[in-house]
């Protein structure tokens, strides 16, 4: 903890609760705890729209993490760095005064760093006769240490929410390529419906679309569209099975006349084919399709929904994930997981603690898909002890992805099945 006082500003500032609170938040550091500035400041700058800091106040931040002469923030050293104005101004990129001192308003307000005034108001430092450091005032960067975990968290969510972002905007633009270019082909194969109505459905959904794109605008025009794309593509099925069937119709009536001539008999062997097709024709016929997984704990059957990205990978439902690697759940926001999205912002922080590079990470994730990255990162998590290293072990899966020479589901089955075996032992020992 960098100081049990309370702090008060000096000059015409005034005091308030909540700087009380801020600074006693701030000062609440956990025991033991310990932060590589340079990463932690990478983390503030990922979480900038959720902490409310301007990027010029972040370029302030910058220069006062300069004056702190180690690489870690410690709650065992001291946290308080005191340069000048006109120092700090140089290492802002040249930044004015008045600039200066609203930026720093505005990370004391943001709760990133505190003031600690002398009884003059200058910045200073006294040493003690050994060459220690007896009393330093100046701005303190405790409360930046304090919250490294929820910087960390922030960081996290905001960068799994962008990572979704991108995937949605990548199967928008696909879709949306798909309807216009099967729309254009039903009306110049003469398919008979009302393809006029439905294109200009399509273009009223794209005039929708807003120009600031967000998770929560961008979902309801996605699921719209694809629900559009479906009924196109069943539509398109149904009357291809419908020409098959009456091609055949011809030919098996035909053959019939070759064969009896003196028949007066009327069959119509294309009936069931017909009824076949109209069964088949259902609204979501063919988007999914379910295989059987892994039993649960209550000894029914998993059912896998399976669909495939890119790279050709099956997504298989969380709860096998999390069957299979608990171990992600410990990182998971509140120490849970709910959903794909926990699952991903839980995988961003344990691809950082396991030494991932962020562009081995996206790599991976624009070649297996956000979820399916997510599980590899938690089944790595799981298997830490035998992995040396686990960027190359990600980049490794990826090229072999690529090739389409990996699957997600052996390497789940083999975690349920070792962590079967692990859990039956005991019973197995108290049998004997």
């Amino acid at each position: 903890m960098e100081s049990e006082c309370v702090t008060t500003p000096f000059g015409r500032r005034p005091m308030s609760l909540a700087m009380l609170l801020k600074q006693r938040r701030g000062e609440a550091i956990e025991p033991g705890a310990r932060r590589n500035k340079w990463k932690l400041f990478r983390s503030v700058c990922e979480a900038r729209a959720g902490l409310g800091v301007s990027d010029r106040a972040l370029t302030v931040l910058d220069a006062l993490l300069t004056f702190f002469p180690d690489d870690e923030l410690s709650g065992e050293k001291g946290l308080v760095v005191f340069p000048s104005n006109t120092q700090l101004c140089l290492r802002a990129r040249g930044m004015a005064a008045a600039t200066l001192r609203r930026h720093l308003a505005g990370l004391v307000e943001a709760g990133l760093i505190s003031r600690k005034d002398s009884p003059n108001g200058k910045r200073y430092i006294r040493r003690n006769r050994e060459g220690g450091v007896d009393e330093a005032y100046g701005f303190s960067l405790a409360p930046l240490l304090a919250r490294a975990t929820e910087i960390e968290t922030i960081a996290a969510r905001i960068a799994a929410d962008r990572q979704m972002l991108r995937a949605m905007k990548e199967r928008l633009t696909i879709c949306r390529r798909d309807i216009a270019k099967l729309v254009s082909a039903a009306i110049e194969e003469a398919v008979p419906g009302d393809w006029e109505r439905v294109s200009s459905t399509f273009q009223a959904l794209l005039q929708r679309m807003p120009r600031a794109a967000t998770l929560e605008n961008l979902a309801p025009i996605l699921e719209e569209l694809e629900t559009m794309r479906l009924g196109i593509i069943n539509t398109l099925e149904l009357q291809e099975k419908i020409q098959i069937a009456s091609t055949n119709e011809s030919q098996i009536e035909r053959h019939i006349q070759n064969s009896n001539p003196e028949s007066t008999s009327e069959s119509e062997p294309s009936l069931e084919t017909r009824q076949e097709a109209n069964r088949d024709y259902e609204p979501w016929a063919g988007l999914e399709r379910r295989e059987p997984g892994m039993a649960g704990k209550d000894g029914e059957g998993l059912l896998a929904i399976v669909r495939t990205n890119a790279a050709g990978l099956k997504s298989f439902p969380l709860s096998m994930v999390l069957q299979a690697c608990p171990d992600i759940v410990d990182y998971g926001p509140g120490g849970a997981i709910a959903s794909w999205r926990d699952l991903m912002m839980a995988a961003v922080v344990v691809r950082s603690m396991l030494g991932v590079g962020p562009s081995a990470y996206e790599e991976a994730a624009g070649v297996m898909g956000p979820e399916n990255t997510a599980a590899v990162m938690a089944c790595i998590l799981q298997r830490g002890e035998s992995i040396n290293s686990a960027g190359g072990y990600l980049r490794d899966l990826t090229r072999r992805a690529e090739r389409g020479e990996f699957a997600l589901g052996p390497m789940l089955m083999a975690l349920l099945r070792a962590r079967g075996s692990s859990s039956s032992h005991p019973a197995q020992a108290a049998s004997r």
